[in-house]
């Protein structure tokens, strides 16, 4: 394993397997996975060459939306397994050389958590429901919701109680939002992050980390869309608000607190590069996702000015940027990269957003290898997310009747949703769910597409070529080049619809360059040593279109 992975800067460089408890591996037969599911694909991880795994909520939920409604933060869901199987994971985790991040989710807790039950019983103005938003509606009779904000999946973000009073729900009405001034609410989240860092735990990666705090006001949006212009002079009333900055300079007084270092990952959502970088300021956020690459369009100007954005705002606060292509919430990258690239809204992350466009998805795959490697070669640390190095693509057949993603209801049919992203993967080519669960078992909690067993893992492992080796050897190379990792990055001229760079720093004095063509037509690659390739190279100096090559010259 990386030695820089032993370093108290090692979130500066790593790069982490996001895992998706429910569909990474199933121990126990019951179609889902599971905790001892983790322990047994420990290998599977050490092998890929990952430096941490980060892994999606794991506590004691209703599964109103997957997990992301916590019921009680300093425990382990019994579908997943136990506390005790948790701290035997991240002692094998350890051991292997592997960091352990979890998911916490503080913008809102589940409706069954102690507190909100609390706060339902105790009634309009006791001090129970200062936890929560609730207010008095509006109308003749309070029959109007406070304001005219909609759920994130869907709907009005406003329900109202049996007493009358309407509580604020920025996601299902499953998930009541917390009051983040209150003090209370303050103490419980740092009393749960102390919980996990003293069992071991190396970092969080914080959900809706931009949504925490609200213009208390809570005025209207009236039409008012986010991400909000770069030039804007105003603020989002429920997104990125100047207050969120406080409880984040509390959060890093904690983690700084412990030794080996200890981590945060914000989940930000904002779409301007500045007001990302203001969360990774030295005294707040180590890193955040960079979801400006990950909604990129294959396309050369786009990429690049994403690339070059994110690297000046993250140096102007000293931050690495956190690459990322994918995860739990959006269009598997196989698929986004299937479609017509031209055109595509500004948000396009989602399968709503390319399901009309026709794919060809060995286009898909050779541009989403290429991704990946142009990805790893960037200065800072990258995030892959589970099935990602089998190349998967977006499972989109899924019937009606199987989808669970609560945006398939609060949309009223029209958006399917994540679930497509979320299949469970298949380790065996053969075998009724291709290995997920033991033989006999219970079908997994979402169907797997017919097609998938050339995809699974043990079809893939020790072949020159397939994805899987692909990963495996761009992570055993950015282990072993000094200059790969944190650090800077220089542009090289190129032809058009290519990108070249250089990463400075190489003990041998030969420069490491990596180049992508994102054209249709070959281009020549300059002379050196081929060290990886994403993709077949005819042997003739040119770099094929949809490629990503690594050499030294």
């Amino acid at each position: 394993m990386n030695g820089r992975n032993a370093h108290d800067d090692w979130w500066r460089h790593a790069v982490v397997y996001q895992i998706y408890p429910r569909s990474f591996a199933d121990a126990n037969g019951d179609g889902v996975g599971d905790i001892a599911g983790m322990r047994a694909k420990l290998p599977h991880l050490a092998a890929l060459g990952v430096d941490a795994i980060w892994i999606s909520p794991w506590y004691p939920s209703p599964m109103k939306d997957a997990g992301y409604d916590v019921s009680d933060y300093r425990d382990i869901e019994p579908v997943f397994g136990t506390l005790e199987e948790a701290d035997l994971l991240i002692a094998e985790a350890h051991a292997a050389g592997i960091k352990v991040i979890i998911d916490i989710v503080p913008n809102h807790t589940s409706d069954q958590h102690a507190l909100f039950r609390a706060a339902l019983a105790a009634g309009p103005g006791s001090a129970e429901r200062e936890l929560f938003i609730f207010r008095d509606g509006r109308g003749a009779a309070g029959e109007l919701p406070p304001n005219d904000w909609q759920s994130t999946f869907g709907g009005p973000a406003w329900t109202r109680v049996a007493d009358g009073q309407w509580y604020l729900h920025l996601f299902t009405p499953e998930q009541p939002d917390l009051d983040w001034r209150h003090p209370e609410v303050r103490a419980e989240f740092a009393e749960t992050l102390r919980f996990w860092f003293d069992r071991g735990v190396d970092g969080f990666r914080i959900d809706v980390a931009h949504g925490m705090a609200k213009d208390w006001e809570l005025p209207d949006l009236e039409g008012l869309e986010f991400p909000l212009p770069d030039d804007a002079d105003h603020e989002h009333p429920h997104w990125d608000q100047p207050g969120v900055h406080d409880i984040f300079r509390e959060w890093r007084r904690i983690a700084d607190e412990y030794s080996p270092a200890r981590s945060f990952c914000g989940e930000i959502w904002v779409g301007r590069a500045h007001r990302l970088a203001a969360y990774l300021r030295p005294d707040e956020l180590h890193t955040a996702f960079n979801f400006d690459f990950l909604m990129a369009p294959w396309l050369p100007g786009p990429l690049r000015s994403v690339i070059d954005a994110t690297i000046a705002s993250h140096a102007a606060v000293g931050a690495p940027p956190t690459w990322v292509l994918g995860n739990h919430d959006v269009c598997r990258p196989v698929s986004r990269y299937a479609r017509e690239q031209e055109g595509l809204v500004p948000m396009a992350r989602n399968l709503v957003h390319f399901q009309d466009r026709p794919a060809d998805f060995e286009t898909g795959l050779r541009r989403a290898r290429a991704a990946a490697l142009l990805m790893f070669a960037l200065p800072g640390g990258a995030y892959v997310y589970e099935g990602e190095e089998l190349g998967l693509p977006e499972a989109e057949d899924i019937p009606a009747e199987a989808l669970q993603d609560p945006v398939w209801v609060q949309s009223g049919g029209t958006d399917k949703g994540r679930d497509g992203c979320r299949v469970p993967l298949p380790w065996t080519s053969a075998g009724e769910s291709y290995g997920f669960s033991p033989e006999g078992a219970a079908a997994p909690w979402l169907p797997q597409p017919d097609d998938w067993a050339p995809l699974a893992a043990d079809a893939q492992d020790g072949v020159a070529g397939s994805t899987l080796e692909l990963y495996k050897a761009a992570l055993r190379l950015r282990r072993e080049l000094g200059e790969l990792g944190d650090g800077s990055l220089e542009w090289l001229d190129s032809p058009a619809d290519t990108l070249a760079l250089t990463r400075p720093g190489g003990a041998d004095g030969a420069r490491f360059q990596s180049w992508t063509n994102l054209g249709t037509e070959p281009v020549a690659l300059p002379a050196g040593e081929i060290l990886l390739a994403s993709g077949e190279l005819p042997g003739d100096g040119t770099l094929p279109a949809d490629t990503t090559v690594w050499l030294r010259g």
